[in-house]
């Protein structure tokens, strides 16, 4: 890995790092209306969006040809989780691609029941909630040093996390059913969907006490020498450019606690209670208590970590470019995003969010609501403009609402659609991916049974054998090379 020695003997971590492993997680809703009425219940629907994988597979769990995880989760959600990447712009790629996959999988659902006269159309919904207050989950993993000790990583990263929601929310019209643990809010507009969800602010657990940061010990690497740092509190974005804020603030964030700079102690009195707050404030000024006993506003702590990353991206040192590809994010790519989220900030002084009405999720989102009520004077509670909150997360490219907003210039986008469908068919280049997709692709032309997992590649049979890769910045193995030779063979 790179890193900047100048600075890395003072931080948490023996070195900084500018290439690091990363991936999102991310679960859709699904449903499946005909004449406005729901035919298939989201088990029924979710099995039968699954159905040729299952046949093929015998179960709803695989990794795909591009060599992410495609699966069906606890409570009927599809989820992907992105191919292992080491760059911003390949990580968009393949977050996207993920939402291709599933359309793709979505139109073959709808012709197989119209083909049955079940009929009805198959929609699946990038956000984060649903009808019933249900909460389910955009997660990011970053790969850490295993001599990070977390508690101490989560101390400091906590307040950046907590009101990162500024930034990156997706945002959502927020209507509390009585009993629900936010009413006392009120119905309004928030910032962020997860914001209500979430409930502790580092916890090993992810559904029963649902964290902010996730602490379960699962590197999916060498565990001796890497740790996963798991991300739960984030949305889901339909907009590239507020992803790519998400992560690469996020990116930064951590380098600047691997290199020990000299950040200011925001650690927070009640992380929950703050977030919960801190959605609600389009000021940016709600103040916080802190555990020093001091207070700060959101727009204060979200500054300081914006002004620190602009500085050390004075010094961060470049990572390495091949003809594979950049080998970590380079700083060409991070400057646009820290002059996106020094403007974000900006905006909260003046009330006027314009200026990012085209890359912020939450912005975009808001903006077209607002325009909508104005238009027809609806209250917030109107059952309408709930219907246009959850069609902008429908991710059919000719429905869903943000993709409309992109086709008319209102929303702006990151990476080339070229890229996308290059990241739907391929593994990432520059990390162990591309070895399981090698994998792969050679398995399933020869038709060989074989079982595969984040580290681990086996073919199965009297000619088994099985490789365990531990290292995941590395896409060359001579044991890799083996297996598939032998698969020819066979």
């Amino acid at each position: 890995m790179s890193t900047s020695s100048s600075s890395a003997a003072k931080g948490l971590s023996s070195q900084v790092n500018v290439r690091r492993i990363m991936g999102l997680e991310t679960e859709y809703g699904i449903t499946n209306i005909l004449d406005s009425t729901r035919r298939l219940g989201p088990d029924e629907i979710s099995r039968e969006l699954f159905e040729p994988i299952t046949r093929e597979y015998r179960s709803s769990n695989i990794y795909t040809n591009n060599a992410s995880r495609l699966y069906l989760d606890v409570g009927a959600h599809p989820e992907i989780a992105t191919a292992e990447c080491d760059n911003l712009h390949q990580l968009i790629a393949y977050d996207r691609a993920g939402d291709l996959t599933l359309h793709g999988m979505a139109m073959d659902a709808e012709q197989r029941l119209a083909e049955r006269g079940i009929g009805g159309k198959v929609f699946l919904l990038k956000n984060n909630t649903d009808s019933q207050g249900n909460s389910y989950g955009c997660h990011e993993n970053y790969l850490i040093g295993r001599d990070v000790p977390l508690r101490a990583l989560s101390a400091q990263l906590l307040p950046f996390l907590v009101t990162r929601q500024l930034i990156c929310g997706a945002g959502k019209l927020s209507i509390p059913a009585p009993g629900a643990p936010y009413e006392d809010f009120g119905p309004g507009y928030v910032m962020s969907q997860r914001a209500d969800h979430v409930w502790e602010g580092v916890s090993s657990a992810t559904t029963r006490s649902r964290p902010i940061i996730n602490t379960r010990d699962e590197p999916h690497a060498d565990s001796s020498r890497y740790r996963r740092l798991h991300i739960i509190v984030g949305d889901s974005n339909m907009s590239e450019v507020t992803t790519a804020l998400k992560v690469a603030s996020t990116l930064l964030v951590l380098e600047l606690i691997e290199a020990g700079w000299d950040l200011p102690d925001y650690e927070m009195a009640n992380e929950i209670r703050s977030i919960r707050e801190i959605a609600r404030d389009f000021t940016g000024t709600v103040p916080l208590k802190l555990r020093n006993g001091g207070e700060a506003t959101p727009l204060e702590i979200q500054r300081s970590f914006c002004e620190a990353a602009k500085l050390w991206l004075d010094q961060r040192p470049d990572p390495e470019q091949d003809k594979a590809g950049f080998r970590g994010t380079p700083n060409e790519h991070l400057a646009p995003m820290v002059d996106l989220w020094a403007r974000t900030l900006d905006c909260f002084d003046t009330g006027d969010f314009r200026p990012v009405s085209t890359e912020i999720d939450w912005v975009i989102k808001k903006t077209l609501i607002d325009r909508m009520a104005s238009r027809g004077g609806l209250e917030l509670t109107d059952p309408r403009l709930a219907q246009i909150d959850l069609t902008y997360h429908d991710i059919h490219p000719q429905r869903g609402l943000f993709h409309v907003l992109a086709r008319r210039g209102l929303a702006k986008s990151l990476v080339s659609e070229g890229d996308i469908a290059h990241a739907q068919e391929h593994a990432p280049a520059t990390t162990r991916a591309a070895l399981r997709g090698r994998f792969l692709k050679a398995a399933r032309a020869k038709d060989v049974n074989v079982t595969v997992d984040w580290m681990r590649l086996k073919i199965n049979g009297e000619h088994g054998t099985e490789t365990v890769l531990g290292d995941p910045f590395s896409e060359v193995d001579e044991r890799v090379d083996a297996m598939i030779e032998l698969m020819d063979q066979l």
